[in-house]
């Protein structure tokens, strides 16, 4: 591989913006890596069929430590042009805007909301919205269900939250950032609008950027203190590709620390227990690892339901448990077609309804397994370990079984099969709650940004003692939004893109 100026390290959402954005400027080249493949496939078009990305070529089908009682739990994350946008449920909604003044109070300097919103705006297309927060000629198409394509499960759900006293709101993303709403979907024309349908597959055409996949980088290459470039395994051929510049690692908040470990980055100890020389004591490389903790009520119908024009879900509630701070730290909303926890029967017909904790307390880790690079990584999300997220997923679940039990969805109801009515006290809630928790597929925070000992970059991106390198992806996120992670890692990227100059 030539040189380039700036070498961009994974295809995601963060990816797909950067090599767009750094792609615009004439006198730059740009390299783009992907470890995935190419393909488009229908799971990534078709909205509903987004669940069948789960396990498939497209997802490095991760799977973390024993988590609470529900043993080890399936952790997918994309491996395809757009990454994890390519193949979650394209909810596209901002959190709320304390958790970014919360990021520059902490230390991350100038990472407020405001210093955000132009980002957030530059990066999605709305219409109908408060174009004073909202963007109206952005790149990412956003809108929500239109009215007549309503599921009714979502519609008897969304009234059911309205008849129980929960605020509603017009926009999530908008004034109004608590409360019952019909969320923006990354779909557009019957289909998904990915990052790499939005960002990357529009510039593929430009002289100056060169898009791999099915490259696997193995390796950041520091000489001196400096990151050069990076090795890479590319047809079963170990290859090297040079920055003139800066290389930028967009791997997401497993494979960023995982990168960045393997090239002896990282908390120096555990580097050399696995016999990986350290060139850089960075200790919080792989340390603040936080996700959304989920739980959920399964429930049968008499018939079969029509199927979700769109992402299964539709309605999304953020709502406050008792525990709530400055923002909601609870969301409720549906899933669509038949689904039971692990280990459980599924009903021939039914659907879902879904707590989940988005301001968690708990804290988790990531650390290699070994020092071959195609290992998988050891990821543990920490759900529940502090007692604050089990007491907050038992109130949403109770909150959902309340719903449920309203007449806005007696015409869907037959039975609630789980957690079952003969779950009904605390005790016996908590305990179901543990042994079926899940995760809301939203990993962040492991190489935080900021000041201290445990931040890995700093408010422009830099890695800690390396020059020449930088994070952009939900990885450098401080503390996780309490919101689909997916639009904030947009307008990070927006911003890093600027950064880069």
């Amino acid at each position: 591989m030539p040189e380039y100026d700036y070498i961009v390290v994974g295809a995601g959402t963060a990816g797909c913006v950067l090599a767009a954005r750094l792609s615009q400027r004439d006198d730059v080249r740009v390299l783009l890596t992907e470890a995935g493949g190419p393909a488009r496939t229908r799971a990534m078009t078709v909205p509903s069929a987004w669940p069948e990305n789960l396990g498939s070529t497209a997802d490095w089908a991760d799977v973390t430590t024993n988590q609470a009682d529900a043993g080890a739990l399936a952790y997918p994350r994309g491996r395809a042009l757009g990454g994890s946008g390519a193949i979650n449920a394209m909810a596209h909604v901002r959190g709320h805007r304390s958790v970014y003044d919360g990021w520059a109070a902490g230390g991350a300097t100038g990472w407020t909301f405001a210093d955000l919103l132009p980002y957030f705006r530059r990066s999605e297309r709305t219409l109908g919205r408060d174009a004073r927060l909202r963007g109206t000629d952005g790149v990412v198409p956003v809108a929500p269900a239109a009215e007549a394509d309503r599921h009714p499960v979502a519609s008897g759900l969304f009234e059911a939250l309205r008849a129980a006293g929960h605020p509603v709101t017009d926009d999530l993303s908008g004034a109004r950032q608590e409360g019952a709403t019909w969320v923006d979907l990354a779909i557009a024309g019957g289909q998904r609008v990915s990052p790499a349908d939005a960002y990357l597959r529009p510039a593929l055409a430009r002289a100056n950027l060169r898009v791999t996949t099915n490259t696997l980088v193995t390796r950041l290459n520091v000489v001196r203190g400096r990151c050069t470039g990076v090795t890479c395994i590319s047809g079963g051929t170990s290859v090297t590709a040079h920055a003139a510049r800066e290389v930028i690692l967009c791997a997401g908040s497993v494979g960023s620390p995982q990168l960045l470990m393997l090239s002896g980055i990282g908390p120096a100890g555990h580097l050399k227990a696995i016999g990986i020389d350290p060139v850089a004591d960075v200790a919080g490389v792989g340390c603040n690892l936080q996700d959304h903790p989920i739980a959920f009520a399964s429930y049968s119908a008499e018939a079969p339901l029509p199927v979700s024009k769109y992402n299964h879900g539709e309605v999304y509630a953020a709502l406050r448990s008792d525990l709530a701070g400055g923002h909601p730290d609870l969301h409720v909303f549906p899933i669509l077609f038949p689904l039971a926890p692990p280990g459980c029967d599924a009903p021939a017909a039914g659907y879902a309804l879904v707590a989940a904790v988005v301001g968690p307390d708990s804290r988790g880790s990531l650390r290699l397994s070994s020092s071959d690079p195609q290992a998988a990584p050891l990821i543990d999300p920490g759900f529940l370990r502090d007692g604050r997220d089990l007491t907050r997923l038992s109130a949403g679940l109770t909150m959902v079984r309340e719903l449920a039990a309203g007449p806005e969805l007696a015409f869907a109801r037959a039975a609630e099969l789980w957690p079952g009515r003969s779950v009904h006290d605390d005790a016996e809630l908590r305990r179901y709650v543990r042994r079926t928790v899940g995760s809301y597929y939203h990993p962040a925070g492991t190489c935080r940004m900021g000041t201290g000992g445990d931040a890995v970059v700093d408010p422009q991106l830099r890695v800690h003692g390396v020059a020449g390198l930088r994070v952009a992806d939900a990885s450098v996120l401080p503390t996780i939004p309490n919101a689909h992670p997916n639009a904030t890692v947009l307008a990070v990227a927006e911003r890093a893109a600027e950064l880069l100059g």
